[in-house]
């Protein structure tokens, strides 16, 4: 079923990119396209790739300080291979709805409990929501006029993203740390729910209920544990978005373009990011590239958006769906190859030796 529903997923995807692009360059001749392209610095391409790979080592160095606190010693690199499973899932599923279980289903083959690495996501999604609350509100407090660039359209996506979001975070932190006020409130939505008749088994949805409460139980007993922790998931989390955020200024600066700080572009992603994150598209194609044209316009031109967009969601999305999913079918075909002889073999497998 899950794997249908990542080929449906797929198939969304490649039917998005084609609309979009065909939207994007239909008033622009290949011709002058490839002119403009070819006038780009490579030095700021090659820059741009190098910070969405430092973004995927920053998310990786987060689980990598997470597992150990839960009693799973395991590599860097390692880490990293999860990372990028997370990435092509995120991308070819609805919401990034796929990227979470990739991930649990990767640490589990690696001797991770599907518990411990439901909790180590838990504690990834909360600090990413909190970054991305925190940077898109500086960007509306340093920079207002970013907010009147985007217009109408992009302001009410701004509004769903936001409330989304605040949603999120505020459920995510009252379930880690106001437990009782959680289930009260919970069980509160499920009456109203199954009156409504949207829920039909109130029994199975109550145990899902009591069994997601206790996971979120034990990632804040986890930061009790190790009160250092939340503070460098933090750190490494405004590393991670402010290496993703920044791609746009290195596309700018590929183009020759100057007179616009980095934290001016950054701020703008930002915003755009919390935007369209939300919505459910694989990837957010389209409504991020729609919404880059009109948050980025001001700073690359009319005549020059379009080509940045392609550039721009070339670097942070396009390439590293492709990246991510080469390498992560190269460690599934690996861990294949090799699980016959570890069976064969008294020599501890690649999760205990990297455990011990």
């Amino acid at each position: 079923m899950q794997s249908k529903r990542n080929q449906i997923g797929a198939a969304i995807l490649v039917v998005l990119m084609a609309v979009t692009f065909w939207v994007l360059l239909r008033d622009m001749p290949l011709t002058r396209l490839a002119s403009v392209l070819g006038q780009l610095k490579p030095g700021w391409i090659i820059g741009g790739l190098g910070l969405m790979l430092l973004t995927l080592c920053f998310e990786a160095s987060c689980t990598r300080q997470i597992l150990p606190c839960l009693g799973h010693k395991t590599s860097l690199l390692r880490c990293l291979s999860y990372s990028f499973a997370g990435f092509y899932f995120s991308a070819i599923t609805p919401s990034a709805t796929g990227g979470q279980p990739a991930q649990i289903y990767c640490m589990s083959r690696d001797g991770v409990s599907a518990a411990h690495g439901t909790l180590n996501m838990l504690l990834l999604a909360m600090c990413y929501q909190v970054t991305l609350l925190l940077f898109a509100a500086a960007a509306a407090v340093l920079y207002p006029w970013l907010l009147a660039e985007m217009g109408s359209g992009m302001l009410l996506l701004l509004i769903y993203g936001i409330l989304i979001n605040v949603a999120l975070t505020a459920g995510m932190l009252c379930l880690m740390f106001l437990p009782n006020a959680a289930r009260r409130i919970c069980r509160g939505v499920l009456s109203l729910l199954v009156k409504l008749r949207l829920v039909r088994n109130r029994a199975r949805a109550e145990a899902v209920l009591e069994r997601q409460m206790k996971e979120y139980r034990s990632g804040a007993e986890c930061l009790r544990r190790n009160p250092t922790l939340g503070f460098r998931l933090m750190g490494c989390t405004i590393l991670q978005l402010g290496t993703l955020f920044s791609v746009p200024f290195m596309v700018y600066r590929a183009f020759g373009l100057s007179g616009h700080g980095v934290l001016e572009l950054l701020g703008a992603q930002a915003l755009l990011t919390l935007a369209v994150g939300s919505l459910p598209l694989p990837g957010a194609v389209g409504a991020s590239e729609g919404g880059f044209v009109l948050a980025f316009r001001l700073f690359f031109g009319a005549s020059l958006v379009t080509p940045a967009v392609l550039v721009s969601r070339g670097i942070s999305f396009y390439s590293f769906m492709v990246v991510s999913g080469v390498i992560t079918l190269i460690v599934q075909l690996y861990i294949r190859r090799r699980r016959p002889e570890e069976q064969a073999s008294p020599l501890p497998s690649p999760a205990r030796e990297t455990a011990a």
